[in-house]
Order: structure tokens, then sequence, then C-alpha cells
């Protein structure tokens, strides 16, 4: 059924051509062109989206519509399958059926209430993040867990508790550092520590006292580290954005003895490398105690799809914290805090675990088996679990790659590094997994 500012926007002629093509799912086509103009998809795009939506995305003429698990259809009820995940978002597939159930069961009960007043959902799920990530392995001292909306604002809430820690040992201590290819948000105190000229040049000046290191090079960051000015270390464990680069474990252990001996605190960025995606609850969940931060950040996966993230943190920095130094109206509310549970619950299952393990086997076995037989465009593959890349030479144009793959019926992403970023759901099929590593063989193979 097509929504109701769908039939207020469009033409009748248009409202009958969706209608037609609304009904249940039909083959996908060999080849799927995009959408042109005189299409229902064109047309609602022009009329309909575009015209009122603020320009800062550049997307295909693609309008989703609804999808199951690890399939998504458009307004023409064309068949894609995804290992996108809303970028790494809907973990456990779209439209999951116990997901679906908790939020209409939720609904009917309480949505919001604010922070004013403590809720049963919200203390369910932070104290299962405590424990579930001490089971896994995971920050072995964590104690408290700040709710909010966005990776973003996990960032934001850890960038404030590091300062408000610093600044009660020195006044000074208000400096960050962040590492080259990272990427940890658009808001302006998060952007400050995204070092890409890009996303940061339109809005300077930004926050001051950012420096910025060389991941895998604990040289670099001695060379910026102060006992009296450094506040903070942000880093990905796995860096997404910025190309699906692995921090070597070492590194991440000789980061947090030297955060240690200059009083720094050390942030793990893990809201794309996160919650399992890696075959454990947390990237850092394969390093021992002595490589573990001070604070965890974490969304995406946490809501399947719902807006939600949360930042993690120690006693250290609980010490500091005071009533009102940090909020939000949004966090924690009842809905998005049984959806997180329910997430949590889900993914720290040692079997299921083990099945992302197995299944990112799978994949990097063919995407070995593809560069290899690609070695004049594709320079390796990376990353753990189910958060992989393909790296390509500099002179091929990987946006080619995923376009042939969508007409194909494919979606995929780029990352920086001319990466081909993949990230599926986490209980993605094997045959969604066959189908659509077969779509990017071809893909590969048909770019000249």
């Amino acid at each position: 059924m097509l929504r109701r500012t769908i039939k207020n926007g469009l033409k009748p002629s248009i409202i009958r051509f969706c209608a037609s093509t609304a009904g249940s799912a039909s083959k996908p086509m060999k080849k799927i062109v995009d959408a042109n103009e005189t299409t229902a998809t064109g047309q609602y795009i022009n009329q309909v989206s575009k015209p009122y939506t603020v320009t800062t995305y550049a997307r295909p003429n693609l309008v989703l519509t609804h999808g199951k698990g690890s399939y998504i259809y458009d307004l023409e009820n064309r068949k894609y399958i995804d290992f996108t995940a809303g970028i790494a978002v809907t973990c456990l597939g779209h439209s999951n059926e116990d997901i679906s159930s908790i939020i209409s069961d939720q609904s009917k009960k309480l949505i919001h209430c604010s922070n004013l007043y403590y809720n049963l959902p919200a203390g369910e799920l932070v104290s299962k993040i405590i424990n579930k990530t001490k089971e896994s392995g995971g920050l072995h001292n964590a104690s408290r867990v700040f709710l909010c909306n966005s990776g973003t604002e996990a960032n934001e809430a850890a960038m404030k508790f590091a300062r408000k820690y610093a600044k009660q040992q020195n006044p000074n201590k208000i400096e960050f550092i962040t590492f080259e290819n990272s990427f940890h948000g658009r808001s302006l105190g998060a952007l400050s520590l995204t070092p890409n000229e890009k996303y940061q040049k339109p809005f300077s000046p930004l926050i001051p006292g950012v420096h910025i290191a060389k991941p895998n090079d604990i040289e670099s960051v001695k060379s910026l580290i102060s006992k009296d000015k450094t506040c903070g270390v942000i880093i990905e464990p796995i860096q997404g954005e910025g190309g699906v680069n692995t921090i070597d474990s070492n590194f991440l252990i000789e980061l947090r003895k030297l955060c240690d001996e200059n009083n720094v605190i050390l942030i793990y960025d893990e809201i794309q490398c996160g919650l399992g995606r890696t075959g454990k609850l947390w990237a850092h969940s394969y390093l021992p105690k002595e490589g573990h931060p001070d604070i965890v950040t974490m969304a995406k996966a946490l809501g399947n799809g719902f807006p939600i993230g949360a930042t993690m943190i120690t006693d250290k920095i609980e010490s500091q914290l005071q009533v009102g130094d940090h909020g939000t109206t949004y966090g924690g509310n009842p809905l998005g805090s049984r959806i997180g549970s329910y997430v949590i619950d889900t993914i720290s299952d040692t079997e299921f675990l083990n099945e992302v393990n197995e299944k990112s086997t799978k994949f990097i076995n063919k995407l070995t088996e593809i560069a290899n037989e690609n070695n004049d465009k594709i320079l390796k593959i990376k990353g753990k679990g189910l958060l992989l890349g393909i790296q390509f030479k500099s002179e091929v144009d990987i946006n080619k790659i995923v376009e042939n793959c969508r007409q194909y019926g494919l979606l995929i992403i780029t990352a920086g590094m001319n990466t081909i970023r993949l990230v599926p759901a986490l209980n993605i099929g094997n045959d969604a997994i066959n189908e659509g590593l077969e779509i990017l063989e071809q893909s590969i193979k048909e770019y000249k």
C-alpha cells in the first residue's frame, strides 16, 4: 500500500503505476537499469522528494520501499540483495519480526517519557550493555552507560566526559588526538575529530587543539601527546568509513599504556565495528584488558534501524560526573531501549557470533578468489568478521563497480582508500551471500 504522502505528491498516472507494481515480490531482472525521469521513481524523486529535501546527499534514482532479511525492494518492486545493511545498521535484517513485535507492543505502553524519570526498558538496557560486555571479554571495568540517539551524539558525550575528567586534573588539559582516515561524526565536535578536508573545510574553524596521529605508529602519538594538555585520544579499532583499516592489537595495547602514562582518556569508537560486527561483541574483545579503553561509543546496530546510541564508561570517568553535566531529551526512551535490549541479547549469544564468523570465512574465501583473479585491479582484501573491504588500485573507478552491482541487483557502498565496503546483516543467509558475491564478481570482471 502506498503511503499517503506519496499519493498527495504524485499525479494519478504515477499512482496507478505504483499500485500496479506494489504487489508480491517478483524475480529480479538480470539487469536493472536505474529509473529515468519518466518512471514512477523518477517522478516521485523530482516532484515529491528532491524539491523539498536539503541538498546533502548524492543518490541514484532509487526509492526503497520495503525489505525482508537481506533483500530490499524499490518503488517499482525491483529486488536487491543488501550488502550495506543501512551502513552496518540493520544487523538483524530488514523487517525483523521479533523487533516489529517489540515496537508494536511497546508503542501501546510507553514510547517516551524523558529523562526526568526512570523507565523500565532503559534500566534493563544499560545493565545488559555492562554485563554482556564483561561476559564477552570487552571493557573489563565497564561501569555506567549514557543513552542517546546516534553515533555522533555518543562521541560528543565521550568528548565531554574526557574533557570533564581531564580538567579536574589540570584546566589546560583540553586537547584531543585523533587519527588519519578516521571518522567520528558530522556535528562540529565530532567533525573536529574527523580529519577529512572534504568534510571539515566548509565548516571551519572547528574545535581547536585537535592533533592528528598516524594509525599503527606509536611514535607519531608520542610526538603529540602531552600530560599537561591532552585530555583524550579517540580511535576506531577498525576504521570503517576511512577504508576498513584494522588497527594492530599491539599498537592499541601500547596506546593504552601511553595514555595511562600521561593520564589521558582513551576512547574506542565502536559505532561501526562493534556489536557483533567483527565476530565478537566488541572489536576490542579480542584484546587483553591491557588494551581496553576508558570509554566505548556505540550506535548503528544497537537499534537495528531505530535511532539509538550509547556511551559506556568506567568508574574513573563516572567519579568526575555530576548531575547536569550532560543530557538528552530522547535518549533512553522506552521504545528504543527495548529494541536495544533485544539486539544485545541476540548478538551477544555465542552461537550467533560463531555463525557470524562462519559467514565471514565464506565471504573472505570468495573475496580472496576474486582478488586473485583480478589482481590487475584489486590490491587486497581487508577487515574482520562482516566488516570487510576490497581495496582497489587507484586507477580503478569503484563508483562504476558499485553502479554495475546495483544494476545487477546488489547494493554495496564505498569507503576511503578506494575501497568497496561490505557490511551485510549479521544474520544474512547463505543464498543471499552466494547471489551477492556472484554479482560482485561479475561486476568486477566487467570493469574496464
